[in-house]
């Protein structure tokens, strides 16, 4: 009778034991499972005398897998010359995957233009006109600057030597030509205004981008619109002679130069991504002051036919990295948007261009992505 007791007691223990096992096992918390990965080693080995073949399992844990690259766009201002070399030895030196991204520098049409593409999210960053910006900001465009890397303004009137325009005040009854979007144009009427000058009295004429300098050189009107960075080196470049230059700082008109710019909704959404973009781009303007040849090379190699101008894209290149630091930049900190330099265009494009805005000058550029210095 005992024994029968405890066989049945032995019966009921088995069973629980196998329902326990079959029950379904709750899921391990994710925190506690560790990814391997196991290989099967196959091998043959001498013992005694006789190859025996044995097998190893291997385990091991994998190396984290790298996120993929955040593919980015930037838009110049213009088609690419010179300057825009900077971005191409960021590419070349690995400096923008270095952060993680993957950039496409594409060609723009005026400052204007890529604004409003950075304003309608067809381009992430625009290299721009910094008053263009501003002007189109006012007027709500959802767009700010998160660095400056021609801290200067380059704009000026280049006129031809045979056309008798000296000084500002010849050009009242003259005509020149510019094109529509160029970021030249914002301020062309303050120089006009602080020079004293009519601006009825002095006639615009737009024409394509590619016929600027050509037109120009045919004497088609004695002076056009452009910046210092470029045209003079494109118009010797083409065999015309050196320009007069009459400089827009000559009239005091003094501004901050060229800018990245973003939308607004990256800047609030995804503001690593442009931290690392700034970052890499600031460190592309300073390699490209440590080798000019290199820069220029690194633009020839993206597109072969600067190669046939080459000299002509160093002076221009030059002309920019001469101007990455305003007077106004007391701590030389590279791409840095200079509070006073901003204050100073807003105030100019109020008073001279019919800009009405309540915005306060920060509210066009934030240093909060400008490292202060640089590895």
């Amino acid at each position: 009778m005992k024994t029968t007791k405890i066989y049945k007691l032995s019966t009921i223990v088995l069973l629980l034991a196998i329902l326990a096992a079959c029950a379904p096992q709750p899921a391990p918390t994710p925190e506690k499972v560790e990814v391997v990965k196991t290989v099967k080693v196959i091998e043959t080995v001498i013992v005694e005398g006789s190859p025996v073949v044995q097998e190893k399992i291997i385990t091991a844990t994998p190396e984290p897998t790298k996120p993929a690259m955040d593919k980015v766009s930037l838009r110049t201002n213009w088609l690419w010359y010179g300057s825009h070399a900077i971005f191409f030895l960021g590419k070349k030196l690995g400096l923008y995957p270095d952060q993680n991204i993957d950039v496409d520098v594409k060609q723009g049409n005026g400052s204007g233009n890529v604004v409003r593409l950075v304003a309608n999210k067809d381009s992430d960053f625009g290299y721009v006109s910094s008053v263009t910006m501003m002007k189109l900001a006012a007027q709500g465009a959802p767009i700010i600057s998160v660095a400056t890397i021609d801290a200067q303004g380059a704009d000026a009137v280049l006129c031809r030597p045979d056309s008798g325009v000296k000084e500002f005040k010849d050009l009242e009854g003259k005509q020149i030509m510019t094109t529509a979007g160029a970021g030249v144009n914002t301020l062309f009427p303050v120089a006009v205004a602080k020079a004293g000058l009519d601006m009825n009295k002095i006639k615009i004429i737009n024409v394509a981008e590619n016929a600027l300098v050509q037109s120009y050189l045919q004497n088609l009107a004695p002076c056009i619109l452009g910046g210092l960075d470029d045209k003079p080196a494109e118009i010797k470049a083409n065999g015309g002679e050196p320009p007069v230059i009459l400089s827009y700082t000559d009239q005091g008109v003094f501004q901050p130069g060229y800018s990245i710019v973003a939308h607004k909704d990256m800047v609030k959404e995804n503001p690593e991504l442009v931290r690392r973009f700034v970052l890499a781009t600031c460190q592309a303007v300073k390699a490209a002051q440590e080798d000019p040849e290199a820069a220029i090379q690194s633009l020839i190699d993206w597109q072969s036919s600067v190669g046939d101008n080459k000299e002509q894209a160093l002076e221009v290149l030059g002309v920019t990295l001469s101007i990455l630091m305003s007077p106004n930049n007391k701590d030389k900190v590279l791409c840095k948007n200079i509070p006073e330099d901003w204050a100073s265009a807003l105030e100019l494009l109020k008073q001279y261009s019919g800009v009405e805005t309540n915005m306060k000058p920060e509210e066009f550029y934030t240093n909060e992505f400008v490292p202060e210095t640089l590895p």
